[in-house]
């Protein structure tokens, strides 16, 4: 899948620049003595320079599992296939002592909770000065300054005092601005950030929301953020790819996307979620519930819950093709529309 079918057109520098990001046909398998899970099948995006990708779709669709896979953050039993591109480095390809040099410096990522990822023994200055010296080999005393001027950076207040925190003296908002300091603490190219606003009250999301995307900005990072909440996916995103049993199954512009989605299943998680004017109406859940991986058909697997599905459905995987200009869709009826039009009606799921 090219540029252009993931975000559209594009103007200026960004559409003539090389894909800072480049990801052919990735897929994923867990292989144990017991099972075998395809956990993502067939997933390709290129993303440039300052550009923001999300990535939606309900717990389980493999956001995360593809978001660690870039970094190869995944346990022994993972076998990843197809091709990554990092600034023109073989990821999948790359010795394990080479690869642990880029982690950090030219990608570097914002896990979902804070708590278990950052070392609750070590203070949050200790942390950044470890990272900071590991990658750039500057003396303690440098990395100690770069560490102030990261916390000023994410406005955590009295940012000197915090330096010698542990992660339990933080509340949850300040150790996830503090997530984000350490993730940019060696200036990477490439930043991925895991529903980093998850465990957080509203209030506190908005703030590190907007922090994320003003950094994002200034820095001029490409980055690629995972969530299920489409309001997140409004603020911080240029474009969307939503995600469903391991697959994209629509992409586009974030306004496109939200505003005039294609895809059965986007229209479920548009219909189901909340947002403003809604007072007084009923919520539309999607019926049924996600696709066990370790099963899956050979058709389509949104097919059992949606309500406009075909016997074709069950039996042939749609390609993603373009349902509207700079907007992909992986249904049935943009690939084969008379032959779903022919083949009458199938009854969902509930």
């Amino acid at each position: 899948m090219t540029n252009d079918q993931l975000h559209g057109a594009s103007s200026g520098d960004a559409a003539t620049s090389a894909p800072l990001v480049d990801v052919r046909d990735l897929s994923v398998r867990f292989v144990s003595r017991d099972m075998d899970v395809s956990v993502v099948n067939g997933v390709s995006f290129e993303l440039r320079e300052g550009e923001v990708l999300c990535l939606l779709g309900e717990s389980g669709s493999g956001k995360s599992v593809t978001m660690r896979s870039l970094m190869r953050l995944l346990p022994h039993t993972a076998q990843l296939g197809g091709s990554v591109s990092i600034g023109g480095l073989d990821i999948l390809g790359m010795p394990a002592r080479q690869l642990s040099t880029i982690r950090g410096s030219l990608v570097s990522m914002i896990f979902q909770e804070p708590m278990t990822a950052l070392d609750p023994v070590f203070t949050i200055g200790q942390q950044i000065v470890e990272t900071v010296r590991c990658h750039e080999g500057c003396s303690r005393s440098d990395a100690r300054r770069r560490a102030l001027e990261l916390l000023e950076l994410v406005q955590i207040p009295s940012a000197a005092r915090r330096l010698d925190a542990y992660p339990h003296e933080l509340s949850g908002g300040l150790r996830q601005r503090a997530m984000i300091a350490l993730a940019l603490s060696c200036r990477p190219r490439v930043l991925l950030a895991d529903e980093p606003t998850t465990a957080l009250d509203a209030t506190v999301q908005i703030q590190v929301l907007l922090l994320l995307r003003e950094l994002q900005r200034e820095l001029g990072m490409a980055t690629i953020f995972v969530t299920h909440d489409l309001g997140v996916a409004c603020e911080v995103a240029d474009h969307v790819a939503v995600m469903y049993a391991g697959r994209f199954i629509e992409t586009g512009a974030v306004g496109d996307v939200l505003n005039r989605p294609h895809h059965p299943y986007t229209v479920g998680l548009m219909r189901s979620t909340v947002h403003g004017g809604q007072r007084g109406t009923t919520l539309e859940p999607i019926p049924g519930a996600p696709p066990d991986l370790r099963s899956l058909s050979t058709g389509c697997a949104f097919a059992p819950r949606c309500g406009e599905a075909r016997p074709p459905c069950l039996t042939a995987m749609p390609e993603l093709v373009e349902a509207a200009p700079g907007q992909t869709a992986r249904c049935i009826k943009y690939g084969a529309a008379t032959t779903y039009a022919a083949a009458g009606t199938f009854q969902a799921a509930v």
